[in-house]
């Protein structure tokens, strides 16, 4: 496989986990701010298992990351870029209306 054939399968399989809209919600909940699991399931009125599942996924596409702190365990987003995708869809959303 090329160099260039691996880029574009690693771009569609980032554009494939953004596309989902439980995970673009968790993901605009921690553009506000790092939190755990247990808030981001009652700010989604989701099951805290179905939110891990989404978590997990969103980590191992290196999307968002995870601090433990004690027992508890933090997410953010993995880095500004993950913003900037975010922002720049949602303002190219909002500019084609």
């Amino acid at each position: 496989m090329k160099k260039n054939d691996e880029l574009i399968n690693q771009t569609s399989q980032l554009f494939k986990v953004l596309g989902d809209p439980t995970r673009l919600q968790i993901l605009l909940l921690l553009s506000e701010e790092e939190t755990n699991v247990g808030n981001i399931a009652k700010q989604l009125g989701m099951e805290q298992s179905a939110v891990s599942h989404q978590l997990k996924l969103l980590r191992l596409n290196h999307v968002i990351k995870s601090r433990k702190d004690g027992k508890s365990v933090h997410y953010s987003l993995d880095d500004q870029h993950v913003l900037d995708i975010l922002s720049q869809t949602i303002q190219h959303i909002s500019h084609s209306k």
